[in-house]
């Protein structure tokens, strides 16, 4: 809510410097922010939508929205928050598009599912109208969510990818560990902790044409539409927050460069060491789901 309400201020800023009055566009947040998931440690996903009139030359207007978005992003570096290294902003003109434009941007990705276009999906389609006219972009999640419900392929696609990211549960030990020569003995609790939650829901609500971008907003309609109980539902949740409180846990502590995501497990006490199992736990069950659904 505070990242909102800051970026929400940097953009009437730049907008008193910049004429845009009588045009219909909305500020877009995709990632973590789109999903109301943002953690201490973010960079910036953003774009716009806008409508162009037909009295106005599209390219023209474009440049308008850039000049507007490249300030707003410069503003939003300043107040910390750093510039996408994926060029994932506003002011880049891939990110700058019409209803139409992004409509035919995201037919592509869905029709032509290469590993590119699955991880722009897992980007893009977690998106909301911070600012702006928030009509466009319901109306586009509306469009984007009657084509996923039947593109059988790249769901299982995008499902074949989200069960990559296995839990770090071990067999015999109570996790395992990845190979990264930096961070030994640590968990990566965003790539295989949160993520496995953030991409099953993704799919979820990709399928069944669940509105809603955030992870948890998603299971909960899931759990209303599959007719699931509502204690399982609430332990997956429950998981998801225990992981996603660890995180914010660690990166307002005194972490390494490159660190804000990783843990030890032995410095956790014996509760906290036993709840991150629980939710790891949680994670596979919702991994178990999609292979089952997906035949993987």
């Amino acid at each position: 809510g505070l990242n909102d309400g800051l970026t929400r201020r940097v953009i009437e800023i730049a907008l008193a410097r910049h004429d845009l009055y009588g045009l219909d566009w909305a500020w877009l947040a995709f990632g973590s922010e789109g999903r109301d998931e943002q953690t201490f440690s973010t960079d910036q996903d953003n774009g716009i939508i806008f409508v162009c009139p037909d009295f106005l030359d599209r390219d023209a207007l474009q440049l308008r929205f850039l000049d507007f978005a490249r300030e707003v992003n410069d503003g939003l570096a300043r107040c910390g928050f750093p510039l996408c290294k994926g060029n994932i902003m506003a002011g880049n003109p891939l990110w700058c598009l019409t209803n139409e434009e992004w409509q035919e941007r995201f037919t592509q990705w869905i029709r032509l599912p290469e590993p590119e276009a699955l991880l722009n999906a897992s980007i893009f389609f977690d998106f909301r109208a911070l600012y702006g006219n928030e009509a466009l972009a319901k109306a586009l999640r509306k469009w984007l969510l009657d084509r996923t419900g039947g593109a059988r392929i790249f769901l299982r696609l995008m499902a074949e990818n989200a069960v990559r990211a296995a839990p770090p549960l071990g067999m015999i030990r109570d996790f395992i560990f990845d190979n990264n020569t930096e961070f030994p003995h640590t968990l990566d609790l965003k790539a295989f902790g949160t993520r496995p939650f953030v991409d099953a829901a993704r799919i979820i609500a990709l399928a069944h044409g669940i509105p809603h971008s955030s992870t948890t907003a998603r299971l909960r309609a899931a759990a209303e539409q599959m007719k699931l109980g509502s204690d399982d539902v609430n332990a997956v949740i429950d998981g998801f927050f225990f992981i996603q409180m660890l995180r914010l846990r660690n990166q307002g502590a005194d972490t390494r460069p490159g660190a804000a995501n990783r843990i030890d497990p032995e410095e956790l006490n014996e509760l906290d060491r036993q709840m991150l199992k629980a939710a790891f736990k949680q994670a596979k069950r919702l991994q178990s789901r999609l292979q089952l659904e997906y035949r993987l």
